[in-house]
């Protein structure tokens, strides 16, 4: 059975599936990398955008024991 491989995000080498800990990722560096990435913010996940009118954000009503507001 042929091992399945794929690119490393990182360094776009080969990355194993089976037995890689670590997949997607080829290796530990290549891991450290990217999560140094993350937290210089070079990554980013793209926000909702707000209306001018509070954002769209419904308040939060606390339910009873029983379910009924």
């Amino acid at each position: 059975m042929k091992a399945s491989t794929s690119r490393c995000p990182t360094c776009r080498g080969p990355a194993k599936r089976d037995g890689n800990k670590l997949f997607p990722f080829c290796c530990e560096r290549c891991q450290l990398v990217d999560l140094g990435r993350w937290l210089a913010e070079e990554y980013r996940v793209p926000a909702e955008e707000r209306d001018a009118t509070g954002g769209g954000i419904e308040p939060v009503t606390p339910q009873t024991d029983d379910g009924v507001n």
